[in-house]
């Protein structure tokens, strides 16, 4: 099967919002007057972000999830998306799963697939996702003295599932398929990103850890945060698993530097706090308010009686990390 074969076969559709879609030297959108055009793109490498006998079916849905979760954390509603794919060769059972993972998942969220290119080489996959915004977007740079601090879904699972299958723990089967599905199949929170516009003030997605991500957040914003320690360690999923036996601080460890997550951490002035329940209600999402915005720069993790625990765990760097 040639390149182009490859393409018409597994990674070609009629174009729905595209003007030009797939086999031209450029896909044409046109945003609707008064929006905004998003544009993210990540990279998936093997052996660097998934496992070489990941399911394809998985890998296709993560490869797409990962960029949907940028568009929801900056309240963008998905258009289209390109795809860049290096393979060492073709495998067509393979192709058929990763693309049957990829239109799922893009189908759910009306985004299409428009271009990209295809290459023989080490397994690779980059894709490069649009979308539009309206009004003010949710930025990193707008948290304010004051507001409230809020992640959706859970933290720290995935961690654990990529700790486990490099074999630096145990889990029990239960608890490791629990773990390897955040791992492998991240649900981007699109909705809940678009219904948080006009309501959050900032919002990133949490890929590399919550330490890390909301630092980022801080620093573009010049504030500090206080986090309370019992609310972030109840993110643990696994923590609520009779197999747990790793305690409260392992807990918080997890969801302080775990990465993969791809849930939203926001900030909200206290007075929407309704508002911000009733878009977790419209959307399915679950939501917990872990601290609070404050003046002074850093960020501070508290313990049940107000002290300060140490900070130890650090987020994911690619070239920092192992």
């Amino acid at each position: 099967m040639g390149e182009f074969d490859l393409i018409a076969r597994y990674f070609t559709r009629p174009p729905v919002r595209a003007l030009v879609g797939v086999g031209d030297d450029c896909a044409l959108l046109q945003p609707r007057p008064g929006t905004q055009l998003a544009i993210s793109s990540d990279m998936l490498v093997a052996g660097r972000h998934f496992f070489d006998d990941v399911n394809p079916e998985h890998l296709g849905h993560k490869a797409l999830a990962v960029n949907l979760s940028d568009l929801a954390a900056c309240g963008a509603r998905p258009l289209a998306f390109t795809l860049a794919l290096a393979l060492p060769e073709v495998q067509e059972p393979w192709l058929a799963a990763f693309a049957r993972g990829l239109w799922s998942l893009a189908d759910a969220h009306g985004c299409e697939l428009i271009g990209g290119d295809t290459t023989r080489g080490p397994l690779n996959i980059c894709i490069t996702v649009l979308g539009e915004t309206e009004g003010q977007p949710l930025l990193r740079s707008a948290a304010r003295p004051g507001d409230e601090l809020y992640v959706s879904g859970t933290l720290g699972d995935a961690r654990l599932a990529l700790q486990a299958l490099q074999g630096q723990q145990a889990l029990p089967p239960e608890l490791l398929a629990q773990a390897r599905q955040r791992l492998e199949q991240p649900t981007p929170r699109v909705a809940l990103g678009l219904a948080l516009r006009g309501i959050a003030h900032a919002a990133i997605d949490l890929s590399d850890g919550l330490r890390g991500d909301l630092g980022h957040v801080l620093k573009a914003s010049g504030v500090g945060a206080v986090v309370e320690a019992e609310a972030a360690a109840g993110l643990l999923a696994a923590a609520r698993h009779p197999g747990w036996r790793g305690g409260a601080s392992a807990a918080l460890e997890a969801v302080l530097a775990g990465g993969d997550d791809y849930e939203l951490a926001f900030t909200a002035p206290p007075a929407a706090r309704e508002a911000v329940l009733q878009a977790a209600r419209q959307t399915h999402t679950p939501l917990t308010r872990i601290g609070r915005i404050e003046a002074e720069p850093g960020l501070r993790v508290l313990d049940a009686q107000g002290r300060p625990l140490p900070l130890q765990a650090t987020s994911f760097d690619h070239f920092k990390s192992p």
